[in-house]
């Protein structure tokens, strides 16, 4: 499991009783404290750097290092910011999911909520898929739509798609436990 931030998503899949070998995060976060509550162990492999100078073919490897020494059959991305390369991608071939406040392939990208927003939608999201090389354009595994409400805010809205996310995820992950493959 890969997770950053508060951990609400992280608390919806250990609450659910999936089993998860490790947490991994890449910045001190609340994520580590949701872990430890659920006995689970988490590991910080920090990112070093922000900028220009941010080796993200290193720090990737760093993550499937500490990944494969768990035995993780199945990567989960769970809110974490930061976007692998390669080497992940080889140590788990299609066997990454992440989650997207959107309906894909509609509003890729970091700002998809602000997006659907300013686009004016009716209709926005929750895309559960499988992360790829290219950035939220996996094949996608399940989707649930959110109205867009006419006093929405980005925050009114994303927090209404994550009550969804915290519903689809884990639902989709039993699922691909349960019939041994992602399809």
């Amino acid at each position: 499991m890969l997770a950053s931030g508060s951990g609400t998503l992280l608390d919806a899949i250990l609450s659910d009783e999936i089993p998860v070998a490790v947490v991994v995060v890449d910045r001190p976060c609340t994520a580590v404290e949701v872990s430890e509550r659920h006995g689970v162990p988490a590991v910080l492999v920090e990112r070093d750097s922000f900028g220009p100078a941010f080796d993200r073919v290193a720090y990737t490897e760093r993550v499937v290092d500490v990944l494969e020494a768990h035995e993780v059959d199945l990567a989960v991305m769970a809110g974490f910011g930061t976007i692998f390369e390669k080497p992940i991608h080889d140590a788990f071939p299609g066997r990454i999911l992440n989650t997207h406040p959107a309906l894909l392939p509609a509003f890729p990208g970091w700002h998809a909520v602000a997006d659907a927003l300013e686009y004016g939608v009716k209709i926005t999201g929750c895309t559960v898929h499988v992360a790829t090389l290219e950035v939220d354009a996996g094949p996608i595994l399940a989707q649930e739509a959110v109205p867009v409400l006419p006093e929405d805010t980005v925050e009114t809205l994303h927090e209404r798609i994550k009550a969804v996310e915290r519903r689809l995820y884990p639902a989709t992950i039993r699922s691909i436990i349960e019939r041994g493959t992602i399809s």
